[in-house]
């Protein structure tokens, strides 16, 4: 599981999510990025799941950790990073989509 993935990931999501900030608090949205927001909660979720995965992974081949623990933290981290692929997914399929539409 590649953790630079993951934080280019969430490096675009910061650049999205900072200008809508702005945008929304000038507009007197109450609800000032919530997209934005969610990604990147998603994002480092998953990041830190895939960390403790790693770290637990570290644990156990030094036999600190337990192997039922760094099977559950993997499990887990795999689930939060294939959520995020498909919604990844699905965002990209709308702006293609939108795309498509005659003007």
């Amino acid at each position: 599981m590649d953790l630079a993935a993951i934080r280019a990931y969430a490096a675009a999501a910061r650049q999205v999510a900072e200008p809508d900030a702005a945008g929304a608090a000038a507009a007197g949205n109450p609800v000032a990025n919530g997209f934005g927001d969610m990604v990147m909660n998603a994002l480092s979720e998953t990041q830190s799941a895939m960390q403790t995965s790693e770290s637990l992974t570290a644990q156990s081949a030094t036999g600190q950790a337990e192997m039922v623990d760094v099977v559950t933290a993997m499990a887990a981290a795999e689930v939060q990073l294939e959520t995020v692929i498909a919604v990844r997914d699905q965002v990209i399929r709308a702006y293609q989509e939108i795309l498509r539409m005659p003007i």
